[in-house]
């Protein structure tokens, strides 16, 4: 998840700027992701940009502050949102700002770029308390500012406990560490495979067992076939980012691309949303092929435990893009 760090030594410069922090440049040096009044910041900037986005269906005004999966469902959606209010004269369905209370920060120390840290949020998006937000903040240089890449949601008291030191920093895990059960930058591949085939790698549930239940029952319906594709995703903006749990296993976040084709039969019409046409090429005349980003969050085992099979804990999806055919 980190890049390697320069084979040439380099020099650790340290810069105290107006504000008193302290920036370090040098790919070795181990210290925190950020400050927590950074994380604090980095957290308030988004929820800015993020209502602001939402109040006036403007995918450029989170654009900066948002980036990989969780970006790629954020934009599409305020695309098609715009373009169904552009349809009913510019009138919106009601709006609510977002206000994220009692965040918790878990912030790892580690060397070079990217870095990032989670933050477990109250929402008041969801008012019996069922869910916390739980957000990634990814930086992949000094130069950049902090994006949301991963959302998860999930219940009180289902958050693992992360492993810390003396400080209250996290630790966190490599795209290939080697002491869990299935390595960061592995999990995508194995998800889609799990998809496609099944196997012991995955724990049963309503994100994999379950999930593959349900695409059985909905390949073949009267009048209606559907295919499904599944794609890993690990570069760039969607890397997968971890950190360690108090167990030895880590809480990991990865991405996925999925597609499903669905064709009519002949003589029938396809049902196309007005959020699937705000986002679709092409004519739908007899199947459209629906686009979907994915973030998963998932807990991973320690190698070598006895039970090795990863627990899927969330998965945040929604529609980018459609094909009519």
């Amino acid at each position: 998840m980190s890049r390697p760090a320069a084979a040439a030594a380099l020099t650790t410069v340290l810069t105290v700027t107006a504000s008193g922090c302290v920036t370090v440049h040098g790919e070795r040096e181990i210290v925190p992701s950020a400050t927590k009044a950074e994380a604090a910041e980095a957290l308030k900037d988004f929820t800015d940009a993020y209502n602001k986005a939402e109040k006036n269906a403007d995918p450029g005004a989170d654009a900066s502050r948002i980036t990989g999966p969780f970006g790629a469902v954020n934009q599409a959606a305020l695309k098609a949102d715009a373009a169904q209010r552009k349809k009913n004269g510019g009138k919106s369905g009601g709006y609510s700002p977002l206000k994220l209370t009692d965040a918790k920060f878990s912030i790892p120390k580690k060397a070079g770029w990217p870095r990032w840290f989670v933050a477990d949020t109250d929402s008041n998006k969801d008012t019996n308390s069922k869910f916390r937000w739980v957000m990634v903040f990814t930086k992949g240089s000094a130069a950049q500012q902090w994006e949301a890449s991963y959302l998860a949601f999930v219940a009180p008291g289902k958050m693992p406990e992360f492993k810390k030191d003396k400080d209250g920093w996290a630790e966190p895990v490599s795209a290939d560490d080697p002491k869990l059960a299935v390595a960061p930058k592995d999990l995508s591949q194995e998800y889609v495979s799990y998809l496609k085939d099944g196997g012991e790698t995955f724990a049963p549930g309503a994100l994999t067992s379950g999930w593959r239940t349900e695409r059985e029952k909905n390949a073949k319906r009267l009048g209606l076939a559907t295919q499904y594709i599944d794609e890993s995703q690990n570069a760039g903006d969607f890397a997968p980012a971890g950190l360690r749990t108090e167990d030895g296993g880590a809480l990991v976040f990865f991405s996925t691309r999925h597609f499903e084709k669905r064709t009519a039969a002949e003589g029938l019409n396809l049902r196309i949303g007005d959020d699937v046409r705000a986002l679709m090429r092409g004519d739908a005349k007899s199947s459209v092929t629906l686009e979907y980003a994915a973030g998963q969050t998932a807990q991973v085992p320690a190698k070598g435990t006895s039970n090795s099979q990863v627990s899927m804990l969330n998965r945040v999806q929604g529609l980018t893009g459609a094909k009519g055919e």
